[in-house]
């Protein structure tokens, strides 16, 4: 049985202008937190925000036992505000906690984290075009002692912070070969800490020569794209819908998922399947219109102007009437209700 969740308020501070809050920076009023120990969860609470105590021997600290969502809320065109997606997030967040060896989460208990927490906090979904509410859930191993195994006690907890635009200008990115991202039978798929920093200093070292991110490629040949750092790599190459197939390496991203499905529903071709640096440098080399983006929660949909492969930049289509514009309009459309939500994507609250 899940426990009840406890909800103690304190007055929402007066923030008018969240337009102009730096990503991720300022969190909201307040946040869910609930306790795994002795096999099971108990004080889940919301609860003013405020700073965690824990002990320097804390497993989090030491193992890498951190997993997390990113999902957003919306307001709508009534007024009533949606959190987008919970199961498809809820069903990533459980798969992830397996393959780390964490606890699992009861769906309702994961629902209804999310959903009382935004309740409290709902000031703070910006009611501007791009504006949204991003979600952080995430659990820790807290168990205080230094040693390898799995963890006996973790926080599951949510916090929330006021989003616009993740990337404001187009992307400049370079296709990865010499560091990876993931292999086969590691945590490629899995959201965990872990594969974000090992991710930094591949992506620093591409910063330092003018780009915005890297595109990762496999790790036997270094040949297929995978990813990007923060989101999911898509193409349109002869009108073409094309993203790598979810081998065990890629993160299933929800954005991801939510524009193919949107893409097949508007009869655009789409193909899930390998779609190598060669093939993507001879489509450009040919003058063919290459559309290039990235898809996640939080860029939604991130055009890349330059991509720069064997050490050469090509330039890819980013006018008006791309395709990744329309997807992202149709997505923004069923997010703010103004087409109907035919697959219940939007859970009101």
């Amino acid at each position: 049985m899940e426990p009840v969740i406890s909800i103690t308020t304190q007055a929402e501070r007066k923030v008018t202008d969240t337009k102009s809050l730096p990503f991720g920076k300022i969190p909201t009023e307040h946040m869910f937190v609930a306790e795994y120990a002795g096999g099971k969860w108990q004080n889940a609470q919301v609860v003013p925000f405020h700073d965690l105590t824990l002990s320097p021997l804390a497993m989090c600290l030491h193992y890498g036992q951190t997993v997390f969502e990113g999902m957003k809320a919306f307001m709508m065109n009534d007024g009533k505000i949606n959190v987008f997606r919970i199961d498809k997030h809820y069903e990533r967040f459980s798969k992830s906690l397996r393959r780390m060896c964490m606890p699992h989460v009861p769906k309702n208990l994961f629902s209804d984290a999310i959903t009382s927490l935004v309740k409290v906090d709902s000031d703070w979904v910006p009611s501007d075009e791009e504006g949204s509410l991003y979600i952080r859930p995430f659990m820790i191993a807290t168990e205080p002692r230094i040693g390898i195994k799995e963890s006996d006690n973790y926080l599951f907890m949510v916090v929330c912070s006021p989003a616009f635009q993740y990337y404001s200008e187009p992307l400049r990115v370079r296709v990865e070969t010499d560091y990876v991202r993931a292999a086969e039978g590691g945590t490629g798929d899995t959201k965990c800490g872990g594969n974000y920093g090992g991710a930094f200093f591949p992506t620093h070292k591409a910063k330092e020569d003018g780009y915005d991110q890297v595109l990762w490629t496999d790790s036997v040949h270094h040949e297929y794209i995978e990813e990007s750092g923060t989101m999911n790599a898509m193409f349109v190459i002869d009108g073409i819908l094309i993203t790598p197939a979810l081998t065990g390496t890629i993160l299933d991203g929800v954005t991801r998922n939510s524009l193919l499905t949107v893409a097949r529903e508007k009869g655009i071709a789409v193909e899930e399947r390998r779609i190598s640096r060669h093939e993507l440098a001879e489509a450009l080399e040919d003058g063919k219109r290459v559309e290039a983006f990235g898809a996640g929660t939080a860029a939604v949909v991130a055009p890349i102007k330059t991509i720069a492969i064997h050490h050469k930049e090509y330039n890819c289509y980013i006018g008006e009437d791309a395709l990744m514009y329309q997807l992202k309009k149709h997505l923004f459309d069923i997010r703010k209700g103004n087409t109907p939500d035919v697959h219940g994507w939007n859970t009101i609250i």
